[in-house]
Parts: structure tokens; C-alpha cells; sequence
């Protein structure tokens, strides 16, 4: 069996702080492999002792069934905790010098707030008692044991958080004070009995009072929640494999929450924000960690912690920069004071919004704590788009509502929203949306994703909330003042104005503010260290980035982020707007006409208005291609010729609502006119059209089609020539599946530009190329790419056909299922499918390459912006990729971090 194999193969089940190390982190998980770090970095005098429950040790209990810890794990543990006991003189389940501990997820990759925690485990009512005699007094002893029978409800037993917190806010009621830490023991002493009430009802038992019971169940909740629903989304949004299992660590409880010389907080080594270089933090007195990190009381910062406590400040702030410099990252730590005493409970690299990313990466390699290729290593490429985000224009006044802690820059304008799934809801629909909560918990993950922007009513820089949207890159702003909600009736109080879900308003992470005045966003300003580091990717990738681009304006954009040309210029997208869209229907419509014509030998009526249009549009393309040759001026500009199917250019609807409107009218010529068009669009349906008439199919179906198009092309660039510019033409043809489609098409593309050029006396260079998207291509590449210049892969048609799934029906429909139940990894359409397509891309490079060594290769469709793609394409040997405007700068950097990867052929780059 499985887990006897990995006994057998010397795995551990069990490893003590002090016997782990960072290069056990796939074992220990993120968690313990820091702890253990962090007790060679700070010595064991600031980091409480403990162990950790191995991934192999959460493994085997899954696949023992899950039900209970097995007798080997249990053998373990136990010896273990012996450990620690005999190195703090403490015994777990002693009422008189008890040792308590807390129980905690460590996943081998950081998921914050995604799993279970349970603190102060070993408490029971004669443990309370004991403790209430000592120093540490009653209050503190009935605030942590109240504390225990709650996580321990919730995590172990999962009952609903809802009825402690309406108990907690009775007794709160009841005494007249605005927070827990106010409650006296007497008021404790209540709740406690309210909370063991609870638990019992609800778990039909009474609470456990044996501490190795806890123990062991809380381990084997902890254990189990990495199979929880929010663990799930969470990887499946991050593309976290299910496989890796879940480290627990157990840990001696030191306590925050034992009077003003005590207290908890979270400190970052540098503001996660903005990257400004001093660190900053969350602190409150008198408090547990999971008061600070769960967003439920506003904190203060580290400069109270300075003004009550400024020797333990210095210490921190030590510890801190410490870390940083041997973790060689921005550092998110937990630390807790008690009596007086620090402790660092834990640290892992920095969630930071990506603006803070590349000040850090610039800093660090500034003061020589990092290369210039390890600062670059640091980035999250796909964060980067965060930096383009727009805010909210300053320039015209507004009425600002609240102003809270700005927690994630960017701004955000949407409709409210009061739940994580009414977000999916919305967002599904096609509606912008923003999240709006009291405070946010993990269970609001998918809420996230779907939403615009965050706001919460509670909570920090370090809360929750604030961590997860800049890891997302969602604007967000936290602890908003006067924002109170109210879910029963689906309203929202800001500021003193009542609103209701689905109002419109608008946030600004950068500023901390909120209003609900129709204020503009305004696009982000030019980030120097952003420039910097881009300066740095160029200077390392081999691989070009290139952008889709339509238009002169998104050309000019996508220029301005540093695209190296067009990798992409869809040109059905020049054929749809209201002056044109009637011209493109009668146009072909007159085409299916004219080919009817042709079989049957009639006369060349129709083929002469389909020639007549073609002349109407190929105008109209001249002048867009001229403003985009214009725009790319000396990079080279890769022209698809027409791909859809022809039921985008002659819609059914189109022609039922023609046909209306000549009813209306009354002209029977009108109306059989309409009636015959309508017919032929209906003719003209299939079933799949994506697998149907379009790409190189239509065009030799409508001789005429591509000639049009390349003339327009010739006659702009010839245009812009005469204009002294340089144009640099490609003209891709899409959909090729025989290499005897390519073979007639190249020479009528070739035919038409050659005439065009030579009339002109130019010496314009022109190179044809296919998109390559279907598997028998990839099979086919060598005799293909004998009469190709290029290869551009149009990943989004080549995964649906290789895979059998349409984009648009599997994501709506099984696909989510398949990631959740983690039958596939990744989303498809999102990160290239390795193994599958992947393996026909490679084909498809190694056929074609033996053929023609000259053989242009880039890639177009959506995988061209994903980081993870991109280093596959990298690794394959790709002169290019190309991918939206506003993930260029993700691409460049993406590209430069596959290059420092290194290869065969590019070695590994040096600094500079």
C-alpha cells in the first residue's frame, strides 16, 4: 500500500523544530520549514518550540480514511510533544504547570487563511482553574478557554460560528463594553457556560475534557480541511496541485492576551502596499493573533507598540530586518508578547500587491541583497497588470462617503454586493461588481475572484481581506469608517447615506476612499520601478513579446507597454460597427449568391455586387491597416486574414429584424428582399460553425475574399512607405488543415501582393504564414511549413479541437466541476495543457523546423499572457510571444524569468 511505501522509503511522520530545515519545505510544509528557519536565524529563546506533522504524515491519513489519526502518526506525536515538554518544564493535561498548544496548517505552498487553526488545545475546566490561581489571574484563563471551545466547535466538530458570536455580543450588551478584551472574568465565566451549552447541542456531546483527545482531533481537522471548499477554490484558483497534502504544526501557546504587558500582532519587513522600505504592522494590546488577523477589531500599529513598549519594538524590528535578509524577501511575520517576553511565531514571504513587488525588487538589488535576476525571480508577473489599474480622478470633486485603511491600490467602480456568491452571480452576468463586508473570512474566496474591488467595515493592513485582494490584485480598502451593513434587508450605511444591493459605488485602494458619486476612473500613473525592472527583463529574455492588437489605438497602447511588433491583428474585428455592419452582410450575402450562380451556370449578377462590396470593404481595411502600420511603425505587424464563421457576418437576427421593419413599412419589393436574405442566413446555419465554414474554408468558397484583404494590406503599407515609414507586413492565414489549402492560398496571396509591389517600384518584403490550431497541422507541420514563412499557434482553437471542448460551453458548464474534483489541474484555456497540446505544439516546432530552419514560430492566443505558458514556449524554442496590451509587461517579465530558468541554449544570464 501506498503509505507503507513511503514508511519504507524513510519519510517521516513527525519532525521537531530543530531537526528541520528549508529544503525540507515539500515535507514540513511553508509553515514548519520557516519555523525551523527561523530557530537557526533568532535562536530558540524567540521562537516558542514545536513540531511538525509531515505531508506524508496528512497523506496517510487520507488514505487510511480519513475517520481517525492512525496508530503510527498517534506513537509519534505523542513522543513528540514529550519533547517539549521536557524543553519548556511544562506537561500537557497538567493542571498545575500545564503546557498548551496551538494546532496550525502549514500546505508546502503558503494558502493564508485558507485551512484551520485551533489555539490553546489542553485547556480544560481544571486547567482554568489552576491557571486563574496564578499570576496570569482568572480573566485571562476563562478568555482563553473560551476561545478553545469555539475554534474547537467550529474546526473540529464544524458547527456554525453564528450563535458564539451572538452569545459574545450579548454578554458585551450586557456589560456595556464595545470588545472582548472588556469583558470581565465574571462576564467570562457566562460565556463560557453559553459556549459549552452551544458545542454540546450542536455536536450531541459534551465538550472533551481529555487535552491528547483534543489533540488528536484537532490534528485530524487540520488534516481534513485541506479538502475543505474554500482550500479547493483557493488552489484551483492559484493552480495549486491537490497532491501535495497539508504539514501540520504544533506549537507552545505563548499568550497575548495576559494583561497590558501582552499582546499580538502581524509585521511586514516592508510595507506590502507600497515596498516603502521601514517595516509596518498591525498591533493589539491584550489580544490573541487570530484577534489581529481576522479583521473583527481595528488595530493599532507598530508605533504604539513603540510608545508602550519601545525595547520590545527595537527587539521586533531587529528580528524583523533579520529575517528579511536571510529569507531574501519581504517578510509577513506573527509575533506575540506575553508578560513582557517577545516571540515570533511565524514568517513566509510577503503577499504584496505588485506595486510594492518591483520597489522591493529594485531595493533589494539597490542594496545588495539580491542579483539583479534573483530580485526579478521575486516578482509574481501575472500581479503586474495591478500596476495599470486606474484611480479615481482627483481632478473633479466628489463626496467622499468614508475614507479607510488603503489596503490594495487601484480603484474600483461596480455595484454592491453583499455575499461571495451573489458576486459570482453578478459577475457572471457581466456586471461589475464590489464585495462589501463587515470583515471577509476565507469562505469568501470565489467573491474575490468574481469581484472588482473589496470593501470591509473592519480589519487592517494584515487583515484577511487586505491580504488576499493584493495577492489577487483586487483594489481594496479596509476598516472603513461609518460603513455599517445590514444582510436581512440587503443594505449598506455609508457614511450616513442608506444604500441597497446593486447601487453603484466606487473605491480607491491607493487613498482609502469610498463614494457613491458617478466619479471617473482614470488610468494609472508611469511606475518607475516598474520601468526598471521591465529594463532588466529585456535585457535577459530571448523570448519577443508582441500584442494582439486591432486598432491604432490598441496598437499605440500596446506599444507604449513595450510590445515588439503585432503578433496578432484579427481583422473581423475592423468588419462590426454601425457603418459597416450593413455593407459586411449585403457583401456576402451577395457572395453565397454569387457561388450559387456559379453551379449553376447563371449569369454574374451576384458576382459582380460581391465584387463591388469587396471593393467597399477592402477600402475601408486600407485605411485601418494604414493608421495600424502607422502606429507599429518598423515592428513587424502579423495580419490574420479573415477566420470566423460566416454566421457572424450574416446573423439570422440581422434579418428577421430587417424583415420586420420592411413589414412595417409596407414595400413588398423591401419585404421579399428581406425574406430571400433571411432565407439564405438560415441556409447558411450549422451546427458547429466553429468546426464549420470559416477561416481559409470561406475564403475558397468566396473566391475574391483573401485577395481583397491582402490588397488592402499591400496597398497601406505602400502608403505608409511613400510616407518614409517602414512597414513590416506579415499576413497570416488562419484554419489550414491540408498543406493543399495553404499551397493554393499562398500563391493567390502572393500573386496579389507581388503585383501591387512591383507596380509600385517597391521593394516592400511580405512574408505568409498560417495559424496553426488544429491537431492534423501540428501532424502535418513539415509539409505545411514548405510554404510557410511562419508558424503563429492560435492556442485558444488548438486546445478546444485537440481536447473536444468548446471554451465557451465547458467553462460554463463541467469544467469547474473537473478543477474542484481535481480531475484536471488547471483550467485548459487559461495554462497550456502540457502533456496534450503541448505535446502537438512540440510536433508541430520539431516538423516544421526540419523543413524550414527560418521557420518564423510565435503563439496568439490567450496562453501568450500566461506566465506558466511562457516558459513552456520559452523551453520549445519560440521566437515570440503575443498577448493583450495590458498583460505585455506580464509577458516581458514572465519571459525573462523562463530565460533565468535556463536552457541549453541560453545558459543561465549573468548580472549586471
Amino acid at each position: 500500500m501506498a503509505p507503507v511505501s513511503r514508511k519504507e522509503s524513510g519519510e517521516r511522520l513527525v519532525v521537531p523544530f530543530a531537526e528541520g530545515s528549508a529544503s525540507m519545505r515539500l515535507e514540513l510544509g511553508n509553515k514548519g520549514a520557516n519555523l525551523a528557519e527561523m530557530v537557526q536565524v533568532l535562536g530558540p529563546e524567540l521562537v516558542p518550540d514545536g513540531f511538525c506533522l509531515t505531508t506524508t504524515a496528512s497523506l496517510v491519513y487520507m488514505e487510511e480514511g480519513g475517520d481517525r489519526l492512525p496508530d503510527e502518526i498517534a506513537e509519534r506525536l505523542a513522543e513528540a510533544l514529550s519533547v517539549v515538554e521536557a524543553g519548556s518544564g511544562l506537561t500537557f493535561g497538567d493542571p498545575d504547570r500545564p503546557l498548551l498548544v496551538s494546532v496550525r496548517s502549514g500546505a508546502p505552498v503558503s494558502m493564508p487563511g485558507m485551512m484551520d487553526s485551533v489555539l490553546n488545545v489542553g485547556m480544560n475546566e481544571a486547567v482554568v482553574e489552576a491557571l486563574s490561581e496564578t499570576a496570569a489571574g482568572g480573566r485571562f484563563a476563562r478568555d482563553s478557554f473560551r476561545r478553545l471551545i469555539q475554534m474547537y466547535g467550529e474546526v473540529v466538530r464544524g458547527l456554525p460560528p453564528e450563535p458564539f458570536e451572538d452569545a459574545l455580543t450579548e454578554a458585551r450588551s450586557l456589560a456595556g463594553v464595545g470588545t472582548d478584551a472588556e469583558l470581565e472574568e465574571e462576564a467570562l465565566e457566562e460565556v463560557i457556560r453559553r459556549f459549552l451549552g452551544i458545542y454540546e447541542l450542536g455536536a450531541g456531546e459534551q465538550f472533551p475534557s481529555d487535552p491528547m483527545l483534543q489533540l488528536a482531533r484537532s490534528v485530524e481537522a487540520v488534516f481534513r480541511s485541506w479538502g475543505n471548499e474554500r482550500a479547493v477554490t483557493y488552489r484551483r484558483l492559484n493552480g495549486i496541485p491537490d497532491d501535495l497534502g497539508t504539514g501540520v504544526v504544533v506549537q507552545r501557546m505563548v499568550f497575548g492576551n495576559m494583561g497590558g504587558k501582552s499582546g499580538s500582532g502581524v509585521a511586514f519587513s516592508r510595507d506590502p502596499t507600497t515596498g516603502d522600505p521601514e517595516p509596518v504592522g498591525d498591533y493589539l494590546a491584550d489580544a490573541q493573533g487570530e484577534d489581529v488577523v481576522a479583521g473583527i477589531r481595528n488595530t493599532g500599529d507598530l508605533d504604539d507598540l513603540a510608545a508602550g513598549m519601545p525595547a520590545i519594538h527595537a527587539e521586533l524590528i531587529e528580528s524583523i530586518k533579520r529575517l528579511e535578509v536571510h529569507f531574501r524577501d519581504i517578510q509577513d511575520i506573527e509575533f506575540t508578547i506575553e508578560d513582557g517576553q517577545l516571540f515570533i511565531l511565524q514568517t513566509r514571504d510577503a503577499k504584496r500587491h505588485a506595486r510594492a513587488a518591483v520597489r522591493f525588487a529594485c531595493d533589494a538589488r539597490a542594496e545588495g541583497l539580491l542579483s539583479r535576476e534573483e530580485a526579478l525571480s521575486t516578482i509574481e508577473p501575472a500581479a503586474l497588470t495591478a500596476l495599470l489599474h486606474p484611480s479615481l480622478d482627483s481632478s473633479v470633486g466628489f463626496e467622499e462617503l468614508s475614507r479607510g485603511v488603503p489596503a490594495s491600490p487601484g480603484a474600483a467602480r461596480g455595484a454592491i454586493v453583499l455575499s461571495a456568491g451573489e458576486a459570482v452571480r453578478r459577475e457572471s452576468a457581466g456586471e461589475d461588481v464590489i464585495l462589501v463586508r463587515t470583515f471577509t473570512s476565507a469562505e469568501d474566496v470565489a467573491g474575490f475572484n468574481a469581484a472588482r474591488g473589496i470593501l470591509t467595515a473592519q480589519g487592517g493592513k494584515s487583515s484577511h481581506a487586505a491580504i488576499v485582494a493584493r495577492g489577487m490584485g483586487r483594489p481594496c480598502v479596509c476598516g472603513a469608517g461609518g460603513l455599517s451593513i445590514d444582510p436581512g434587508s440587503g443594505s449598506v450605511q455609508i457614511g450616513g447615506l442608506l444604500l441597497r444591493e446593486g447601487d453603484l459605488i466606487a473605491i480607491d485602494g491607493t487613498t482609502g476612499q469610498v463614494t457613491a458619486d458617478e466619479v471617473r476612473l482614470v488610468p494609472a500613473e508611469p511606475d518607475p520601478h516598474l520601468e526598471e525592472v521591465l529594463r532588466w527583463a529585456d535585457g535577459i529574455r530571448s523570448l519577443g513579446v508582441r500584442a494582439n492588437a486591432d486598432s491604432a489605438d490598441d496598437a499605440a497602447r500596446a506599444r507604449e507597454l513595450g510590445a515588439e511588433g503585432i503578433g496578432l491583428c484579427r481583422t473581423e474585428h475592423m468588419f462590426f460597427g454601425a457603418d459597416r455592419d450593413r455593407l459586411v452582410r449585403q457583401t456576402f450575402i451577395a457572395g453565397e449568391l454569387a457561388r450559387r450562380e456559379r453551379m449553376e451556370g447563371d449569369s454574374d449578377r451576384y458576382g459582380r455586387e460581391f465584387r463591388q462590396g469587396l471593393v467597399e470593404l477592402g477600402e475601408i481595411q486600407r485605411a485601418d491597416f494604414r493608421e495600424i502600420f502607422m502606429a507599429m511603425e518598423g515592428l513587424p505587424v502579423t495580419i490574420r486574414l479573415l477566420d470566423p464563421p460566416l454566421h457572424e457576418f450574416i446573423p439570422v437576427q440581422a434579418f428577421e429584424n430587417d424583415l420586420a421593419l420592411a413589414k412595417e413599412r409596407g414595400d413588398r419589393q423591401e419585404v421579399a428582399h428581406a425574406e430571400r436574405n433571411r432565407r439564405i442566413a438560415r441556409d447558411l446555419e450549422e451546427v458547429n460553425p466553429m468546426l464549420g465554414t470559416r477561416g481559409i474554408r470561406l475564403a475558397l468558397l468566396l473566391p475574391g475574399l483573401y485577395e481583397m484583404q491582402t490588397g488592402a494590406i499591400i496597398e497601406a503599407a505602400l502608403e505608409v512607405e511613400r510616407e518614409g515609414h517602414t512597414p513590416r507586413v506579415e499576413i497570416m492565414v488562419p484554419l489550414v488543415a491540408w498543406e493543399s489549402e495553404l499551397d493554393l492560398m499562398a500563391e493567390a496571396v502572393d500573386s496579389t501582393a507581388a503585383d501591387l509591389i512591383e507596380a509600385a517600384g517597391s521593394s516592400l518584403e511580405v512574408s505568409v504564414g498560417t495559424m496553426v490550431e488544429l491537431p492534423r497541422t501540428c501532424e502535418v507541420a513539415d509539409l505545411v511549413a514548405a510554404r510557410a514563412d511562419f508558424f503563429s499557434f492560435g492556442t485558444n482553437d488548438l486546445t478546444q479541437t485537440a481536447l473536444g471542448l468548446s471554451r465557451d460551453d465547458a467553462e460554463r458548464a463541467f469544467l469547474p466541476d473537473y478543477l474542484t474534483r481535481g480531475l484536471v489541474t488547471r483550467n485548459p484555456f487559461e495554462t497550456i495543457d502540457t502533456p496534450g497540446v503541448g505535446a502537438l505544439i512540440e510536433t508541430a516546432v520539431r516538423k516544421g523546423r526540419e523543413v524550414n530552419g527560418d521557420l518564423g514560430l510565435g503563439i496568439c492566443g490567450e496562453h501568450g499572457g500566461d506566465p506558466d505558458s511562457i516558459a513552456f514556449f520559452h523551453r520549445t524554442g519560440f521566437d515570440y510571444v503575443s498577448c493583450s496590451p495590458f498583460r505585455i509587461p506580464v509577458a516581458r517579465v514572465a519571459a525573462a524569468q523562463a530565460a533565468i530558468g535556463g536552457d541549453p541554449a541560453n545558459g543561465q544570464p549573468g548580472d549586471s
